[in-house]
């Protein structure tokens, strides 16, 4: 199968809006990514920039055209770069989003390392090997690297962990590694769940992690889990907040992310109004990560 490549560069809230938009077209998600310099443009803050990418198959030439529809429509809205289109075959797909990953550090201990690098870990290191494929979580994005420092330092073992919107199932290998002993990792994408079972395996981490396709339930995920982790977008969050609420036993935590600065406190009433207290807020540029614990 060959690809075609649909890439915006924008600044962090519209490639907040750009994913959300592209997320209606393609099945796999919408990448977000730190961009370089020269792709900023002359109306972006290179400083801020990012670059969304989403991949169609080459038979979906329609569905390119509706999403460069509707982009252009957002770009009335936003500033944002013109839609770059490009053809990739199956092999040079697989090389095009491998060059944009390295060796991360994050946190104390952590290293998110590509399963097509080689690296030598220090003693005290954290390795998380991850192939991310086109599901969203690679630790480019500041909610994935704030998510992942939060669990450093709220991971304990033993824990009982949800992680919703798992996208490569980063935050949950993160997790078993850190000593959680039960997680559940959620996806609504088929892509998701594919990429994050892989990535569990890579991990050892499968007597772990349980990778399943679907979202947080208030009816079926009661009192079940210690922790929740939840890096999505603002909005979904409030949405799922008694759901979250319900899944947390009384004193669990709450790792929200996702969350652009100036929604961040509709996030928080949303979680105080279900008996999630946020106790910390971290930011990274436009990004914010709350954790909250459950008083009720």
């Amino acid at each position: 199968m060959n690809w075609i490549e649909l890439s915006v560069t924008t600044d962090a809230e519209g490639a907040e809006a750009v994913a959300v938009v592209l997320n209606e077209f393609v099945s796999g998600g919408a990448v977000i990514e730190e961009t370089l310099l020269a792709e900023a443009g002359e109306t972006i803050d290179p400083a801020r920039a990012f670059t969304v990418r989403a991949f169609f198959s080459s038979d979906d030439r329609a569905g390119v055209e509706r999403a460069e529809q509707a982009l252009w429509h957002l770009a009335q809205l936003r500033s944002m770069s013109d839609p770059r289109t490009r053809e990739l075959a199956e092999e040079d797909w697989a090389e095009a989003w491998k060059k944009h990953y390295t060796i991360l550090h994050i946190g104390k201990s952590l290293v998110i390392k590509p399963s097509w690098l080689e690296y030598a870990p220090q003693p005290h290191e954290i390795i998380v090997e991850l192939d991310p494929g086109m599901a969203f979580g690679t630790g480019l994005h500041p909610t994935t690297r704030l998510c992942m420092v939060a669990l450093e330092e709220r991971t304990q073992p033993g824990m009982r962990m949800i992680d919703v919107g798992t996208g490569s199932g980063v935050l949950s290998i993160t997790a078993a590694k850190l000593g959680a002993r039960d997680i559940l990792a959620l996806d609504l994408d088929p892509i998701a769940v594919e990429t994050a079972a892989r990535n569990v395996a890579i991990n050892h981490a499968e007597n772990i992690v349980r990778v399943e396709r679907g979202s947080i339930d208030v009816n079926v995920h009661r009192n079940l889990f210690d922790l929740v982790c939840i890096n999505i977008l603002a909005e979904v969050i409030c949405e799922l907040a008694p759901a979250v609420a319900s899944a947390l036993r009384t004193g669990g935590t709450v790792i929200a992310s996702g969350i652009l600065d100036f929604k961040a406190d509709d996030v928080i009433d949303a979680l105080r109004g279900v008996g999630i207290e946020t106790v910390e807020k971290k930011q990274e540029e436009d990004w914010v990560t709350l954790v909250g614990v459950k008083s009720l």
